[in-house]
């Protein structure tokens, strides 16, 4: 009797189609003749935490908004090439923010009053930035409220420069007195020495330098208007990717199904893997089983943990069961009464640096440039406020009619050509389709550029902690005849115990009893890093990596496969262009 084609393939269940889950299944995908993939999600589309909704166009000049994920930095270089083959570009924006209101207001826009209040604070901050840097796998064990008191840095300094700066940047939220010291490396490479052999002595990064999101500045702590990418429409990028994947007639979506639990993962009959699942939606609430040969849990830690119950090893308890979340809450809205009561929207010069006569020529006409530019060109995408009652904790916002290119008329593929390309990061030749648009404009903005006028902008607030900072919040100002949507959700704490207890103990739960973790959780927070996870899932099971022969999208490959499998990379491709 001859064995069918299928029963010779590896048989792979992906929990999960966010973005970790789809990257790992887009690479088993390019070997439909080696593995047999079936990818459950409770929800009705992929994309995980990286949504779209709709929103009306003619009150707010733009019929859609990215909910979840708003963009990454241009050294994101995974996400951006998996994005451009699909045919949908990212947009480049400055990221101009403003911090604190009124006399606690600093930008990256423009020297304040603020920034000349703590210049001694921030000079020194540069020195302690390269202590930490020089002692890295020290300061990841101790939290950013004991290292500013190591280095006896103002209480003030603390609470109204480096932790709003840190929360936003990191997505640390309210935890951010907590996490490691080492995340501050940022500033400059983050390296984290695990003397290995895996690539060479003394080449082993806890964070490549070019995953860094910010420089630092000994005038205005933080230098500049970094550029960053805004997203195409994710709804449409994600239902792209997901098409490209089923091109290959080896993966098989089952959306709105949810797995409700790993009965075993050591059984010799028909599988390995058995798992429960069920509809996700409707009143057929039936339990289906299935049998897999390999698992990947491309899950928060939580759930993974939840799904695997009993079946659950030690190490696996102790690991996921350290990764810490937080509940918050995003208001969607209108309320431009809202943001000029809490934050500073517009510029006033009132809170113009003052330089002493004496100061260099060129240090005074910098200024007056950049003040110059703020007033024409203050348009803030990020927005950072401090609860009075308490400095160390935080609310942020975003105008996403300032960050979102929808809203200046781009089409939700983004400003892509389809027909030929050129002198772009990350370049590929088999560029797909996107999505074809329409654009909405409303008003002008200073450079000629369609753009709605401030009070029919869009914005969304987060409000933090729910279990330890709702007492705090104010959304209750925000009224609902000016909420557009409210969306709750949870994101790992980057506390230092996450850097203590959970990262470097990855590799030690990868690959056993046929499962793998993909998640950005297992490192820190952003869209690029979930994406890696799910490459480097499938490359466990024995696919390519599916950008082999692009430096940039290797190296943080080979970093993240390093520390969170603790594997080297096959001898195939230590002899090519991965080595």
């Amino acid at each position: 009797m001859t064995t069918p084609i299928a029963d010779s393939k590896k048989r792979v269940c992906i929990v999960g189609a966010g973005a970790s889950g789809m990257a790992a299944a887009y690479a088993l995908s390019k070997h439909p003749e080696k593995y047999q993939v079936t990818v459950f999600d409770k929800e009705d589309n992929p994309g995980g935490m990286a949504t779209s909704i709709d929103i009306d166009s003619e009150k707010f000049g733009a019929p859609y908004i990215n909910d979840g994920v708003q963009g990454c930095s241009p050294a994101f270089a995974n996400t951006i090439r998996m994005f451009r083959m699909l045919g949908y570009e990212p947009t480049q924006v400055g990221m101009q923010i403003s911090f604190g209101k009124d006399k606690d207001f600093w930008s990256n826009v423009f020297p304040t009053e603020l920034t000349t209040q703590f210049q001694k604070d921030i000079v020194k901050f540069g020195t302690a930035l390269k202590i930490i840097k020089k002692l890295e796998v020290v300061f990841a064990l101790i939290p950013v409220h004991v290292m500013l008191r190591i280095f006896r840095f103002s209480k003030d300094f603390g609470e109204k420069m480096v932790y709003p700066l840190v929360a936003l940047f990191f997505g640390t939220g309210n935890q951010t007195p907590y996490i490691s010291s080492a995340i501050l490396v940022g500033f400059y490479p983050l390296h984290f020495n695990i003397h290995t052999d895996y690539y060479g002595p003394q080449e082993r990064v806890f964070m490549d330098s070019s995953m860094r999101l910010f420089e630092y500045s000994k005038k205005s702590l933080l230098a500049s208007i970094p550029t960053m990418y805004a997203f195409p429409k994710l709804h449409d990028v994600y239902q792209a990717w997901m098409t490209n994947i089923l091109t290959s007639g080896s993966v098989n979506f089952k959306l709105q199904h949810t797995v409700t639990r790993v009965v075993t993962r050591e059984s010799k009959q028909a599988g390995v893997v058995h798992i429960e699942y069920r509809t996700s939606k409707g009143s057929n609430d039936t339990i289906h089983t299935d049998v897999f040969d390999e698992l990947i849990l491309a899950v928060d830690a939580d759930s993974a943990l939840r799904l695997l119950g009993q079946q659950a090893s030690w190490m696996e308890r102790r690991v996921l069961g350290s990764v810490k979340y937080l509940h918050d809450v995003t208001i969607t809205h209108n309320d431009i009464e809202y943001m000029k009561k809490h934050y500073e929207v517009t510029y006033n010069p009132a809170y113009n640096a003052s330089l002493p006569p004496e100061a260099p020529a060129q240090e005074q006409d910098e200024a007056k440039e950049a003040f110059s530019f703020a007033e024409k060109h203050f348009r803030p995408l990020y927005y950072t406020k401090q609860y009075p009652e308490d400095k160390t904790k935080i609310e942020m916002s975003f105008d996403l009619t300032h960050y979102q290119p929808q809203f200046r008329g781009e089409k939700p593929e983004g400003p892509i050509n389809l027909k030929g390309t050129s002198n772009r990061e990350h370049e590929v030749d088999d560029i797909g389709e996107g999505q074809a648009g329409v654009s909405a404009r409303t008003g002008r903005d200073a450079e000629g550029t369609a753009e709605p006028p401030l009070n029919a902008h869009v914005f969304q607030t987060i409000f933090l902690d729910r279990d330890g900072s709702q007492h705090l919040w104010t959304w209750d100002e925000i009224p609902e005849d000016k909420r557009v949507y409210e969306k709750w959700w949870k994101q790992q704490s980057h506390r230092w115990q996450h850097y203590a207890r959970v990262v470097p103990f990855m590799m030690f739960i990868n690959g056993k009893h046929h499962t793998h973790f993909a998640g950005a959780w297992s490192v820190l927070n952003m869209h690029e890093l979930a994406v890696t996870s799910g490459f480097a899932a499938a490359y466990r099971l024995g696919a390519d990596f599916p950008f082999k022969g692009d430096s940039d999208c290797e190296r943080l490959f080979k970093l993240y496969l390093g520390l969170s499998h603790g594997v080297r990379l096959r001898r195939e491709d230590r002899q090519g262009t991965l080595g």
